[in-house]
């Protein structure tokens, strides 16, 4: 449903210092993806949750066409990038209309459009665009669950049962989103691309790998949709743990004694507390920066 695309507002927290930006992944969405199945506990706005233990954040949940089968209905065309770029667009617009341009950005992703955000948003630095660099500057720090940095075995998987689908129903009437799912096949162009790109830029945040510590239940079989490897690489200045679900719960907590919770909430905690006297600094660097950069295309035209 087009309603639960783009950014959405799940808290609001008196006197913000951050905003919480969570990215789902593949087949999730913006509210589901963080919902407990059978209590349905959105742990991100439920008041006895997050925030209660950070009651001075902004939290936001971009959401996006990502569904990998749809029977009767279309699913997004988009690229993994050009959803970025609208997760990027649309937080450079909902920052200025609240007045909070440089207030810090924490994101939580499980998938690769945060990511891919990031990057994008890196490069935004000419005159007429560079408002969309403000993501890159203010980002402090990105939590990553599940995400596949390496590629994804189970990716082969759900391309065969793809091939499968797509012989027994007419291509008209059942669409799965191609794109999106060949990103996360292992050793793709589109995801070393990411790779590529994301890479020299993880020294700007602080950076929080986690992944499955339990299979997820494919009817016939049991996988790990992301492994270790992949999902949280052994790399200087990283932190990585587990956690004690399959790939589609582990972005889901029933209640703060939850496994699991108490060590994503405490990297949220601590990440707030030590994102604006670092972002705020980084702000006066880029202003410096870009200052420099437009002084240097006017000399240009000079001479």
């Amino acid at each position: 449903m087009a309603g639960h695309f783009g950014i959405q507002e799940v808290y609001r927290g008196d006197n913000p210092i951050v905003d919480i930006v969570a990215v789902h992944g593949l087949n999730g969405g913006p509210i589901k993806t963080w919902t407990t199945n059978k209590t349905e506990k959105f742990w991100l706005a439920d008041p006895d949750m997050l925030p209660k233990n950070i009651s001075n954040a902004r939290v936001l949940s971009f959401g996006y066409d990502a569904a990998v089968t749809a029977f009767f209905g279309r699913t997004s065309s988009d690229t993994i990038l050009q959803h970025a770029h609208t997760l990027v667009a649309e937080l450079v617009a909902d920052r200025q209309l609240e007045g909070a341009v440089n207030r810090p950005i924490i994101f939580l992703c499980h998938s690769l459009g945060g990511i891919v955000a990031l990057a994008y948003s890196a490069s935004r630095t000419s005159k007429l665009i560079q408002h969309l660099h403000s993501i890159f500057v203010s980002t402090y720090a990105v939590l990553s669950l599940g995400t596949p940095h390496q590629g994804s075995d189970q990716a082969d998987l759900a391309s065969t049962g793809r091939k499968m689908l797509d012989a027994m129903v007419p291509s008209k009437v059942f669409d799965t989103d191609g794109q999106l799912l060949e990103a996360l096949k292992e050793g793709s162009e589109t995801l070393q691309n990411i790779t590529d790109m994301f890479a020299p830029l993880m020294k700007n945040f602080r950076i929080y790998f986690f992944w499955e510590q339990e299979k997820t239940d494919f009817g016939t079989t049991r996988k790990y949709v992301v492994r270790e490897h992949s999902a949280a690489p052994i790399l200087d200045d990283t932190e990585r743990a587990g956690l004690p679900y399959d790939h589609r719960n582990m972005c889901k907590f029933e209640s703060r004694t939850a496994p699991g919770y108490r060590l994503v909430v405490a990297a949220l905690m601590t990440y707030t507390l030590n994102a604006p006297s670092t972002i705020t600094q980084r702000w006066v660097n880029a202003t410096e920066m870009l200052k420099a950069k437009r002084a240097a295309e006017a000399a240009e035209l000079m001479c």
